[in-house]
């Protein structure tokens, strides 16, 4: 099998578990698969891979940190406000983007580091 096909194949693949990660509450994913069509069988082959894969692409980046616990995570919002040297004004909340799934969401604003987006689209690929 050549390459372009294993590429085709594996986002097939990445669009089928997205799916079905968004299936409605409440929905099991057998429930999902079954009334997709997807084989079981195929579909828990694929997102090992997929896990291996991220696994072995996470070992390599020396610069993310290793979780050692599950651990519950709030976010609050804390309004800040930016000072010039003329004078103080607010910073602007809207957001430049947002990404929503069927259990979170983030607002991304312009001024996000690279760095910082780069961690947050990684830990959400894996959400």
């Amino acid at each position: 099998m050549d390459q372009c096909t294993r590429e085709v194949r594996a986002e097939y693949w990445r669009k089928i578990i997205q799916a079905c990660g968004q299936r409605p509450a409440g929905q099991s994913a057998k429930r999902w698969m079954d009334e997709n069509g997807i084989r079981e069988q195929s579909y828990y082959h694929w997102q090992r891979r997929f896990r291996q894969q991220a696994y072995a692409e996470m070992k390599e980046n020396v610069s993310v940190p290793a979780v050692t616990g599950k651990s519950e995570l709030d976010f609050v919002e804390i309004p800040c406000t930016a000072v010039s040297e003329t004078h103080t004004h607010p910073i602007s909340h809207e957001p430049a983007a947002v990404i929503r799934t069927a259990s979170f969401q983030i607002e991304i604003s312009n001024d996000i580091s690279d760095t910082l987006l780069s961690h947050i689209l990684r830990e959400v690929s894996h959400a």
